[in-house]
Formats: structure tokens, sequence, C-alpha cells
């Protein structure tokens, strides 16, 4: 591992509804919830941006986002009535992210993306090729360099380094910017062993 290889910040952005309820009364959950957005940022660990991509996704089963879910993504209707499927978002991402270096990894805020792309990987038969490499959870990261334990939301970690938020909190393409503005406060001495 060498400090100079990029990391790849995602975050996702999925079908949601009020009361984490649908429509029908199912609780929602990873089996029902469907990515409608990959926010991806490419950096440096000093926090340099060296890319970024949002990379939209139309759902296949909930075709009809909720108020909810507009209001909290600002993700509307048409932006995902315009979007490919998983399949073709994915190729999208992976041709833009090309053939990355063997120490190469990829981060998220806390464990949930990741699982979700599992989820949806499986539901679509198509798994994104970042998949493959390891994956560090920056949450757990900025919790062991900090000491923070109650508060480690991704807002909270910029206000605990007196950062604004910039962009739209829960747009997937602006919260993966905001967690390359954390990546100079982690101590990353501790990415061998958090990683997974």
């Amino acid at each position: 591992m060498t400090n100079e290889s990029p990391v790849l910040v995602v975050d996702l952005e999925a079908t949601c509804w009020a009361d984490r309820m649908r429509s029908d009364g199912e609780p929602q959950s990873l089996k029902n919830m469907e990515i409608i957005e990959f926010g991806c940022a490419l950096a440096n660990r000093q926090g340099e941006l060296l890319d970024i991509r949002s990379f939209l996704v139309q759902p296949t089963w909930n075709r009809i986002l909720s108020d909810f879910c507009t209001s909290l993504t600002s993700i509307t209707q048409p932006m995902v009535d315009q979007a490919p499927r998983f399949p073709e978002a994915v190729q999208a991402l992976d041709a833009w992210l090309g053939s990355p270096p063997d120490d190469f990894i990829w981060c998220s805020w806390g464990n949930y993306d990741r699982l979700h792309v599992l989820a949806d990987s499986e539901k679509h038969g198509r798994t994104p090729a970042f998949m493959t490499y390891p994956h560090l959870n920056l949450k757990r990261v900025w919790r062991r360099t900090t000491g923070q334990k109650r508060k480690n939301g991704l807002a909270h970690a910029l206000a605990y380094h007196e950062l604004n938020f910039v962009g739209h909190h829960h747009r997937g393409v602006d919260d993966a910017r905001n967690m390359v503005r954390l990546l100079p406060f982690m101590d990353w001495a501790l990415e061998p062993e958090l990683r997974t």
C-alpha cells in the first residue's frame, strides 16, 4: 500500500420511503430498496480530489420515487427515468474507473453501502469492478482516529473538524465529495487492520 495510490470513495442513494415503510406497508430493507445513485470520488489519502462523478440508476421494481426520497436526495423522477438501468450504470462506472492499481482500495462511510452494492449486484447479476478490491469503512477509521464514539455521522464528523457540508446532504456525489474532505484527518496507519 502506498499513500500515492488513489482511493475510491463511494456513497449510494437508494429508493426510500417516509417512516421507512413502503406504500404497501412493508418495512424498507436491502431486499426492497434499489440503488438510484453511485456517488463516486477518486482522491488521494491527503484529501486531494482527483475526479468525481455521479452515476444515476433507473430503478427496476420501484419505478416511482416517493416524495420523501426526492426531498431527501434531490434526485427527481425525470432524472431516474432518463438514467440507465443497474447493469448499464455499472458498465459506465467500470469504464470511468478503468484499471486501478493492485493496491487500490475503495471506501464508504459505514458498511451499509458495501452491503447494498452486494444485494443489488446479486439481484441484477452484475457487480461493479471496485467490489473486487478491499473496502475500508471510513467511519471506523475516523472513530478510532478521533476517539469519537457517539456522534459519528458524516455531518457531525465535518462539524468536528469545523468544516461546513458542501452541496446537498444525502446526494451521493456530494456526500462522497465531503468524505474526501475528511481524508486528511484519518490515521492511515489503521488502514491495514481495518480493511475488509
